[in-house]
């Protein structure tokens, strides 16, 4: 554990002592923000659901973009600089070097969902607000985040070159959060299948206010199988 602790730092750290955190930080705000109270005003009732729902324009459909962005250099940028070989033979297993990327980055992702906290106090200030709804909705946001880091963290050990991971990581997260939309195109004996697969059916649920245990094991299932097929990727780069 004090492995991992130490590589989320240095990735936590890295990612402040770049202009990265910063732009990821204040673009997300503002789009999602936009984003929000756009049709927050229009609808006149004090709710989140529109902030945590998934559709064609919200913060999770920006989230789609900006992850991929985060998590492209983990792993590719040290596979093109050579320096993955020293971390990995230094006393730190491949599960350490995931776990601990995939936690800078989390961490980061956590902040800026932390800075939205002040919509949460915006909305109650204009009226009454379920506080259990937005609980749910964070969570699953939280959940919903996780998991589409991991696909980009397993994206990024497969290639050295980080605009082609964040291309990868773009394409698989894009298909399993707009799959939930071609359910209406495609045979109905499909839709239970593809509102299975698709990362925003989950995430509409949650954004309701409804915590099903289905849903929250679908996430862990995404993200932890996705950072074990990145152990194994990055583990047989140095076999």
């Amino acid at each position: 554990m004090r492995n991992v602790t130490v590589i989320a730092r240095r990735e936590l750290s890295s990612y402040f002592n770049s202009p990265i955190a910063y732009i990821v930080l204040v673009a997300f705000l503002l789009v999602a923000g936009w984003m929000f109270f756009g049709p927050f005003f229009l609808i006149g009732r004090a709710e989140m659901r529109s902030f945590f729902a998934p559709s064609l324009f919200s913060p999770s459909m920006l989230l789609v973009i900006l992850l991929p962005a985060l998590t492209m250099r983990l792993v590719a940028e040290e596979r093109k600089a050579k320096t993955i070989e020293l971390l990995t033979t230094t006393p730190v297993t491949d599960t350490e070097v995931i776990l601990g990327k995939f936690a800078g980055a989390f961490g980061l992702v956590l902040a800026g969902f932390a800075a939205t906290l002040v919509y949460v106090v915006t909305v109650r200030l204009l009226g009454p607000l379920d506080l259990g709804t937005v609980f749910a909705g964070y969570l699953g946001l939280t959940l919903f985040a996780g998991a589409l880091l991991a696909v980009g963290l397993l994206a990024s050990t497969l290639t050295d070159n980080q605009i082609i991971a964040f291309i990868i990581g773009l394409l698989v997260g894009g298909a399993l959060y707009f799959i939930y939309w071609l359910q209406f195109l495609m045979p109905a004996f499909l839709a239970p299948l593809i509102e299975f697969v698709s990362v925003s059916s989950h995430l509409d649920n949650l954004a309701r206010g409804v915590v099903d245990t289905r849903d929250v094991v679908y996430y862990l299932t995404l993200g932890g199988g996705s950072l074990f097929l990145a152990t194994l990727s990055l583990s047989r780069q140095h076999a």
